[in-house]
């Protein structure tokens, strides 16, 4: 138990147990670690828990298999053929907003790649494709005022590539690149642009609906919310405001996306016969220590604060209450006249309630939380009143804020079904990251996904979650929007040294295409497997010409880099023997002058 710490007195405690010593009873508490260790004494060490054992089995036959990518990150071609510019062309072209100071212009080129990009899709054996549309490029200020054909066409040549290769697109109509023609009259804060995107969405509906069965209204609106309005930290950048706009933005987005559900529900769906949904992200969220009520508590508020800002008006009805009572009691603390949350009238709630066709879910890692008290501060995190920190052990990844963590995966999806009434669940994103020096063999990106997918398939078959697909991030290595190009999702390489940026397979395409092919885990115990006895087909890297021309030979960048190592080390030793050989002339110089200058005295004595 925690005592008296000798010159530290009571201020540091090593004990299993805390010691309250400002009651005189001197109460004992067990902390976490006391717990942790009983389950290492009642098991006798370390045997594996339940939840990290490998389930055998299947996923349904029509089990959609996928990637994705988001239109910003990878096409580049930021001005071709009459683009409008993003509210991220200008995020990513203001200096410090981005790592290094990347930006898109380029990225991985894939409005020039389309039969590249469609080859690594053939190699993975996914079923699917999940890429965004850029608003921009098709309506470059965002209105039908002016429509870009070039950019049309290159969504219509993408999307006959991916029916031509027997994949099905799944299509996002606005991942974040907002026109920035429409940010300049107050973008998401401005109330016309519901009717806007509403108008985009019936466009794109009207050119590609024919072609596409799966589409995806809004990406994430948490982020586009709090991580551009509250905190600043993606475009459109503003920070000013942190208390009411993240709120008044979500509440947009939200109205927003029912308009483009109901009209395809109303206008295309009888004819196109597609689904519909928005794809909506969160972090599970466990607290620091399960025996406080008060982490319990902050854990809770985390995901409905999270997950649930924008899942319970579409799935239930309404924000739920504990963000409308939070917020509420706050913001009259604070002396303001209401809540900073704004409130639906009640056709609003109805006509928000029930616009989905599936559960559009983006998940990478859990969290522990606890209590925290922000006083009487305005924002986003105070009305959550809860920090957040990682435990220690879990393995890391190229970004800080991700943790390996499978286990959360399977809880979260079982508060979906709970908590939502068990719809369609499709994962839209899912992957992790490395950052450093290129290595592909990405063994800590097969070791997620073998353990995160396993997670998916002990929550569909054990838990009977309703899972419809699997979608990895990213296909490729792309614009990590603020961190640039330094954190890198994808199963492929993109080799930015190289003005082809071609596509390289990372080993982690062998594990997931292993995957799809089987379509789950089969117990290799039980009987021979096909799909696990041979290689999948083409999951190796492709050859890529790395070559550079070296002293006019033309060699692989290994060999140039050994052939440069050499000839300076050579050069070294030519430095070092002409110093040498020009003191030894110097000296016998020297000996020889002394030698004729002796003989010439004595010659002189002599005479």
């Amino acid at each position: 138990m925690d005592s008296f710490e000798w010159l530290n007195g009571y201020k540091i405690g090593f004990g299993l147990h805390h010691v309250d010593f400002t009651n005189p009873n001197r109460p004992r508490t067990p902390k976490y670690s006391a717990h942790f260790y009983y389950q290492i004494i009642k098991d006798s060490g370390f045997p594996k828990p339940d939840d990290e054992k490998i389930v055998y089995g299947h996923f349904p036959k029509d089990f959609i298999w996928s990637t994705a990518t988001a239109s910003y990150q990878i096409e580049g071609g930021w001005r071709a053929d009459g683009k409008g510019l993003s509210i991220w062309d200008k995020f990513a072209h203001t200096p410090l907003r981005v790592f290094n100071d990347d930006n898109g212009d380029i990225a991985c080129d894939s409005y020039n790649k389309v039969d590249e990009d469609i080859a690594i899709l053939k190699q993975l054996k996914v079923t699917h494709y999940r890429f965004s549309i850029s608003w921009p490029r098709v309506l470059p200020d965002g209105t039908l005022k002016h429509i870009n054909e070039a950019g049309l066409n290159y969504y219509h040549r993408l999307v006959d590539a991916l029916l031509a290769a027997n994949i099905q697109p799944h299509v996002t109509l606005y991942h974040w690149d907002l026109p920035q023609a429409l940010q300049d009259i107050g973008g998401w804060e401005n109330e016309t642009i519901i009717l806007k995107f509403r108008d985009y969405a019936d466009f794109i509906f009207s050119h590609l609906g024919d072609k596409v069965k799966l589409w995806i209204t809004i990406n994430e609106p948490y982020n586009i919310a709090n991580i551009g309005h509250g905190y600043g930290a993606a475009a459109p950048g503003i920070s000013f405001r942190p208390g009411t706009l993240p709120y008044i933005v979500g509440h947009n987005l939200l109205k927003a996306h029912a308009e483009a559900w109901h009209l395809y529900n109303d206008k295309y769906r009888a004819k196109q016969k597609g689904i519909i949904s928005i794809t909506i992200n969160s972090d599970w969220s466990e607290p620091r220590n399960p025996y406080k009520q008060g982490d319990i508590d902050a854990a809770r508020r985390v995901v409905q604060f999270y997950i649930g800002w924008f899942a319970h008006p579409i799935f239930n009805g309404d924000y739920s209450d504990t963000m409308k009572t939070i917020i509420r009691e706050r913001s009259l603390a604070a002396g303001l006249p209401k809540s900073r949350l704004p409130e639906f009238s009640p056709e609003e709630v109805k006509w928000i309630k029930g616009t989905y066709d599936y559960f559009g879910f983006n998940h990478y890692t859990t969290v522990l939380a606890f209590p925290m008290e922000y006083g009487n501060l305005q924002h986003y995190d105070a009305d959550r009143g809860a920090g957040t920190i990682a435990d220690r052990t879990w393995l890391d990844s190229g970004s800080s804020w991700l943790k390996v963590s499978p286990f959360g995966f399977r809880k979260i999806l079982n508060f979906i079904k709970e908590e939502y009434g068990n719809p369609p669940i499709i994962i839209t994103e899912n992957g992790i990251s490395e950052r450093g020096p290129i290595d592909l063999n990405d063994i800590h990106r097969s070791y997620y996904y073998e353990k995160y997918i396993n997670q998916v398939l002990k929550a569909y078959m054990l838990d009977n979650v309703d899972i419809r697909g699997y979608t990895a991030w990213s296909l490729m290595d792309n614009l990590e929007w603020a961190t640039g190009f330094s954190e890198r999702f994808g199963l492929f390489y993109v080799n930015r040294s190289d003005p082809k940026l071609p596509r390289v397979a990372k080993s982690s395409v062998t594990l997931y295409s292993t995957i799809i092919k089987c379509n789950g885990f089969p117990d290799p115990a039980a009987r021979p497997h096909e799909c696990l006895n041979s290689v999948p087909e083409g999951t190796s890297a492709p050859i890529t010409d790395d070559s550079v021309k070296f002293l006019g030979m033309k060699l692989s960048s290994t060999d140039a880099e050994t052939g440069l190592n050499t000839t300076f080390a050579l050069l070294i030793v030519a430095v070092f023997c002409i110093i040498g050989l020009s003191f030894c002339f110097f000296m016998t110089r020297k000996q020889s002058k002394q030698k004729y200058f002796v003989e010439a005295v004595y010659m002189e004595r002599k005479f």
